[in-house]
């Protein structure tokens, strides 16, 4: 099979596109002919810095398809059946094999192409909101990097839930003002605007209740500068790459919290499990929307990496093999 691969840490520029044994299926796994890749992420922050688990080295941890090998103690999905999985890597390939509990089968009729993009930033923004977030209506929400893969789910799901305000970060105006239909209310430009300060302006000085925070670094002092009493910050990911040094002090006299989260740390779970499922439902329905800003194909993994990272996105970015 062919894949984007890459021998050592680096940019963009390291990928290469080439042939490589496929996968062999586990007893309790799947193989799967990748139609969409959603590049996460983590996808980037490997490439630049995780471990090369294999060499030629194959990253990424999301890709939908159809399934064509199945393990003879899997039960529960088909040859021809169209999936969504996750795993630690592997994604960017032509073939991709996985545990069959880190895969979800797409209802029939729903595009492969939103499928691709929905189990790690959903499933990860409404842990963050929920599970540990402990969101309830008529809070106020803040979402940093709101056009990120998880900014968009969260924004969606804090409206639905009935937020009184979602207020998001972003880069450029531009960028904010394509949120608005997915239930953004207000927006922040971070080139521009201090964030705490805004929150406090938008939200008359009561701040946020729960902030989703994507990013990390220096990111993560303004979500702890924007919690209000009891607030709490959901910090997952580490998308800005600086180092995480950030001063707590200011969360003992308000009784805020920051929590850590990891999807992957409880995907395999019943109630990750099953959640991701119905987020999956609820996209096929209509009832939450997953936002494409581009396709590129495989052989360009490097161009679509530089173009993540160039923060013009709104939404995923997928290859297609």
């Amino acid at each position: 099979m062919k894949a984007a691969v890459y021998y050592e840490n680096g940019g963009p520029d390291v990928f290469r596109y080439e042939d490589v044994p496929d996968p062999q299926v586990h007893r309790k796994g799947i193989v799967i002919r990748v139609e969409a890749v959603s590049i996460e992420g983590g996808d980037t922050l490997n490439r630049f810095r995780g471990a090369l688990v294999t060499k030629p080295h194959i990253v990424g941890y999301q890709a939908a398809g159809e399934v064509v090998e199945v393990g003879e103690e899997v039960d529960n999905i088909k040859v021809g059946d169209k999936v969504v999985t996750t795993g630690g890597f592997g994604s960017h390939a032509e073939l991709r094999a996985v545990p069959a509990r880190t895969a979800w089968v797409i209802p029939p009729g729903m595009n492969v192409l939103e499928a691709s993009a929905i189990p790690v930033p959903f499933g990860t923004a409404h842990d963050c909101l929920f599970e540990f977030g402990r969101m309830r209506k008529g809070e106020i929400v803040l979402v940093q990097a709101g056009a990120s893969g998880v900014g968009v789910a969260a924004i969606q799901l804090a409206a639905r839930a009935g937020a009184a305000m979602v207020i998001a970060t972003a880069s450029s105006d531009a960028r904010l003002e394509k949120l608005k239909a997915y239930g953004l209310t207000h927006g922040i430009n971070y080139q521009r605007d201090e964030v705490a300060g805004e929150v406090a302006r938008i939200t008359d000085k009561h701040m946020a209740d729960v902030i989703v925070d994507p990013v990390g670094g220096p990111t993560l002092q303004s979500s702890i500068a924007s919690l209000a009493y009891r607030g709490r910050v959901s910090m997952v990911g580490a998308a800005g790459r600086e180092a995480m040094v950030v001063d707590v002090g200011s969360m003992m006299g308000g009784n805020r919290s920051l929590s850590g989260v990891f999807l992957g740390a409880e995907i395999a779970t019943d109630r990750v499990h099953d959640n991701i499922q119905q987020l999956i439902q609820d996209v096929a329905d209509g009832a939450l929307k997953v936002l494409i800003d581009r396709t590129f194909p495989l052989k360009n993994a490097a161009d679509a990496h530089r173009y993540i990272e160039s923060r013009q996105a709104v939404g995923r970015v997928l290859l297609i093999p």
